[in-house]
């Protein structure tokens, strides 16, 4: 399979070496200074992108990749309030889009577990959940696309809470953050009562998991075309 990749830092050459050990190509690799590479014949002939740059610059690079003509596999995060805009782009353009808030296999099925804990303490009203999550001082927004992702999870069960906030409220959902070191990423999600806590951890070991998580889902959108997420990859 040829492979484009979009934003070549610590996650696509991660990306570009899992790539090519799985036996695929890479055909181009776009980065802040060649832009123009966009409209080459080598991105063209791409049978999909592997998108990881910053929340500013990964809208325009996906429509780009939809111009061009090439499906996309999108794990930057901090852009989801254009979303709707990316969708209807999608299908207008009959183009191809996989995205996740987090490609790791572990994340995946801890998210699913989040929700069935949700959906089971919808009817213990004594339980209030929190979420915390800790990633390296680079990581340029908050809380994590994970944070969020975890959050929908839970609201989408549990009728008391109906929107996430960084900021103290009863009515919210509270995520918290901090930003330490190269900490991979780890994410807490706490139900407290007046009796007793339940915790749920996920702790990132390194970013192979992401970047091995990518690569399987451009390998899965090969030849589809619409809007995919984990789930629709790992029917969970």
């Amino acid at each position: 399979m040829k492979i484009a990749l979009i934003g070549y830092g610590k996650m696509g050459r991660m990306i570009e070496k899992i790539a090519l050990d799985r036996g695929h190509e890479i055909v181009c690799k776009i980065d802040v200074d060649n832009q123009s590479d966009f409209g080459s014949a080598e991105f063209a002939s791409a049978d999909v992108a592997i998108e990881f740059t910053t929340p500013k610059t990964a809208v325009g690079n996906i429509e780009r990749s939809f111009a061009a003509g090439v499906p996309v596999v999108c794990g930057t995060t901090g852009w989801l309030e254009q979303m709707d805009h990316i969708k209807d782009l999608c299908e207008q353009t009959k183009g191809a889009l996989f995205y996740a808030s987090n490609y790791s296999l572990g994340v995946n099925i801890f998210m699913a577990v989040n929700s069935y804990l949700a959906k089971i303490m919808n009817g213990f009203k004594q339980y209030d959940p929190t979420i915390n999550e800790v990633h390296h001082i680079h990581k340029l927004d908050h809380p994590s696309g994970t944070a969020i992702t975890l959050a929908e999870g839970i609201m989408s069960q549990l009728e008391r809470k109906n929107a996430w906030t960084e900021e103290a409220d009863a009515e919210g959902l509270l995520i918290t953050h901090q930003r330490e070191g190269e900490v991979p990423g780890i994410h807490t999600i706490t139900w407290d009562s007046a009796e007793d806590t339940i915790s749920m951890r996920h702790e990132a070991k390194g970013r192979e998991g992401l970047a091995l998580g990518a690569v399987a889902a451009a390998e899965w959108l090969a030849g589809r075309r619409g809007f995919y997420t984990m789930a629709d990859m790992l029917k969970f």
